[in-house]
């Protein structure tokens, strides 16, 4: 079957001339970051702010893709589904690759994006290549390592924490790879530049100028919007003429994009369009719902009364659904084996399987390995200490735990004798 064709220019973002006819969802599935910029501050629950790393709601990749088909039906101009934070989208894989190819199945001419940092980008660029994801946005703002070293407070890449010149160096080299990568494989790639005052601004013409060797095709240089709370918060906004000298400067080697609009994570409709009431009342309302595909719940428990086992602990689960009749009520169906200890990774991947019609799962506690593999597909993992009634009558309600319930792994005792066997602590 030849795949429909897929209309390139119509992306508002990298051609403006569709930014006023196209619409775009930014689906906010990436929560975690592998790197701290100096001028960025991830808040996750403020709707009246509208910038880059704001969402509303974080979302699974199954409450992503319910979202996406009820907006659908109130708009027919969507054409562009995106992936921008409100972390970062590779430092988030599992669950962007997840929510990419819901998305593909059921929308196959529909354009699909994702901005990123570029740190963790080169290693999944086939697995979006063969998802036909068409445009890429990597921030780069100097490639230069010093003055690269500026932007960052710390960055993390393969378990490694790095800070400085190191991190500088790396985000550099991992970046221009990735562009490369991704222009062989016929991806279009715009880059962003932050424009900061006294940090990079008379730095990003040259940025302009390798990133075009390298293949870019468009250029965006965003002026710094300064936020409370961050380090760089105090050199203030660039005025308009060093924001038209940075882009004079650049456009010699780049096309440069001049109607961004500083997208939130979870933006919706046009670009430059303020997300609407009933924008975010459908993802507050998807954050909150189950998956009909999962109508049970299954927990861990010792005694069948209490939520009170490690996820590394338990032998097997006991699985509860809604009574039919007083939905309010709650009945145990049956109880399935956890798989075999020692297998690493395979464990989660079996046990998530297993529990592919469970929209969550009650543990006292979780590793933060298994948490990220079970999350990645859709099950929830809730941790918590308390009565199973009351851990289920939350659940099913699409409610948070009681606070006094609620529980959160902290580290592992293990130390570094762990070697990551599967046993839930990791």
């Amino acid at each position: 079957m030849i795949a429909p064709a897929i209309n390139l220019q119509s992306h508002p973002c990298f051609n403006r001339s569709a930014a006023h006819q196209t619409a775009r969802v930014h689906l906010p599935v990436a929560q975690r970051c592998n790197v701290q910029c100096n001028f960025c501050s991830r808040r996750m629950d403020c709707v009246n702010e509208g910038r880059p790393g704001v969402t509303s709601a974080v979302l699974t990749p199954a409450q992503a893709f319910g979202y996406l088909e009820r907006l659908s039906a109130k708009r027919d101009n969507i054409a562009v589904v995106g992936i921008a934070g409100p972390g970062d989208p590779l430092a988030n894989a599992d669950e962007t690759l997840a929510t990419l190819r819901l998305v593909r199945e059921r929308y196959p001419q529909m354009l699909l994006c994702l901005a990123t940092n570029g740190l963790e980008l080169l290693e999944h660029i086939p697995a979006l290549a063969q998802l036909r994801l068409s445009h890429v946005t990597i921030t780069i703002n100097g490639i230069d390592p010093a003055i690269a070293a500026r932007v960052y407070a710390w960055g993390r890449f393969n378990k490694h924490v790095l800070r400085g010149e190191a991190l500088g160096k790396l985000m550099v080299e991992r970046q221009l790879a990735a562009l490369q990568s991704l222009k062989n494989h016929g991806i279009v790639v715009k880059v962003n530049s932050i424009i900061l005052p006294g940090v990079n601004d008379t730095h990003i013409p040259e940025v302009a100028r390798v990133v075009a060797e390298f293949g870019a095709d468009i250029m965006n240089c965003v002026p710094l919007l300064p936020v409370a709370d961050t380090p760089f918060h105090a050199l203030g906004q660039p005025d308009g003429k060093t924001v038209a000298r940075v882009r004079l400067l650049s456009e010699r080697f780049l096309p440069q994009m001049t109607h961004c609009a500083r997208c939130r994570a979870d933006a919706a409709g046009l670009v430059g369009e303020d997300n609407s009431e009933e924008t975010a009342r459908l993802i507050q309302e998807s954050a909150r719902s189950g998956d009909s595909s999962r109508p049970y719940v299954a927990v861990a428990t010792m005694e069948g009364a209490l939520v009170k086992q490690h996820l590394g602990e338990v032998e097997r689960f006991l699985i509860f659904g809604r009574e039919p009749e007083a939905p309010n009520r709650f009945r145990y169906l049956e109880t399935r084996a956890a798989p075999e200890r020692g297998t690493g990774d395979d464990r989660w991947l079996q046990l998530a399987t297993s529990l592919q019609d469970c929209q969550a799962l009650l543990v006292s506690a979780a590793g933060s390995n298994p948490l990220r593999i079970l999350e990645a597909t859709g099950l929830k993992v809730v941790q918590m200490e308390g009565l199973i009634e009351e851990g289920l009558a939350a659940v099913f309600a699409g409610q948070p735990v009681p606070p006094a319930m609620t529980r959160q792994f902290k580290g592992c005792s293990m130390g570094v004798s762990c070697k990551g066997d599967g046993m839930g602590c990791g």
